[in-house]
């Protein structure tokens, strides 16, 4: 266990020296403050609270940004390694495999919750600071977005490590990185749309289901955007997702299970890969 958190320590020692977790920190906090402050005169209008307003929009905001952070930062820890040579120099030493990838995987998992916690919460605490009072349910819910945010941020670097396991060259893995992240972000969805408009009377309920479980990031915004009635409302009970009604355990881990199948199928090659 110490060497893996001596691993991990690198990575975060990496991430300050490559000023990646003050930039992610800042993207992050520049497109929350403004999500914030943009949504914060509908919410007055309505009555909502600010904070919810800043969930929901942050939600979206996050389907967006945070699995592109996450393939950013995983895409290139295994093959980019390789192409330097210093993961064979690594291996030199009495470390184990599974412990390279863990503690390189919990170091970039450190690094995108820190960016997320810290920008995230600047915007939170804006939208707070900004209503007339925050109940606990708006805390709560603000909360479990964050949370949620971070795990599924922490999908996609597992879907990361995944790539650069499989592949032998950076520029490989840097275009499979795109290619899911459009698949996952804007076409799933469209082709799911197009699927339901074409062919709705002969999908059933629970194929409607496995279909949008088999995305991350649908899952997340059934995990955020249906797990509160305020924000379900104020959401618009997310279109064609509002009549999915799956219990909140499940969401979580099914948010869970794309973090850790991905990283353990990536350590399985990892194991064989030759270096």
């Amino acid at each position: 266990m110490k060497i893996t958190l001596i691993i991990a320590g690198q990575e975060i020692r990496d991430g300050f020296r490559n000023r990646w977790i003050v930039a992610l920190t800042l993207v992050l906090a520049i497109f929350a403050l403004s999500l914030t402050l943009l949504g914060s005169a509908p919410g007055g209008s309505v009555g909502a609270s600010p904070l919810l307003v800043t969930v929901v929009s942050l939600s979206s905001l996050t389907v967006l940004l945070l699995p592109l952070i996450g393939l950013m930062l995983s895409y290139d820890a295994v093959v980019g390694e390789v192409e330097r040579g210093t993961l064979l120099l690594l291996l030199s030493y009495p470390v184990a495999r599974w412990q390279v990838m863990t503690g390189k995987f919990l170091g970039h998992t450190a690094i995108l919750a820190f960016s997320t916690i810290i920008g995230y919460g600047i915007a939170g605490g804006v939208a707070a600071f900004s209503g007339d009072g925050v109940d606990q349910e708006a805390w709560m819910a603000f909360a479990t977005m964050i949370g949620s945010s971070v795990v599924l941020g922490c999908s996609f670097l597992a879907i990361g490590y995944l790539i650069s396991t499989c592949v032998r060259e950076r520029a490989t893995a840097g275009g499979i990185a795109i290619g899911i992240w459009l698949l996952f972000v804007l076409i799933y969805d469209m082709a799911l749309l197009g699927l339901l408009v074409s062919q709705g009377e002969a999908i059933g309920g629970g194929i409607f289901q496995a279909l949008l479980l088999a995305n991350p990031t649908d899952v997340y915004r059934l995990f955020n955007l249906g797990g509160f009635d305020n924000i379900a409302a104020l959401s618009g009970s997310i279109g064609m997702m509002a009549d999915v009604k799956l219990p909140i355990w499940v969401l979580g881990g099914v948010q869970l299970a794309w973090v850790v199948v991905p990283f353990c199928i990536a350590g399985l090659l990892f194991k064989k890969k030759e270096i």
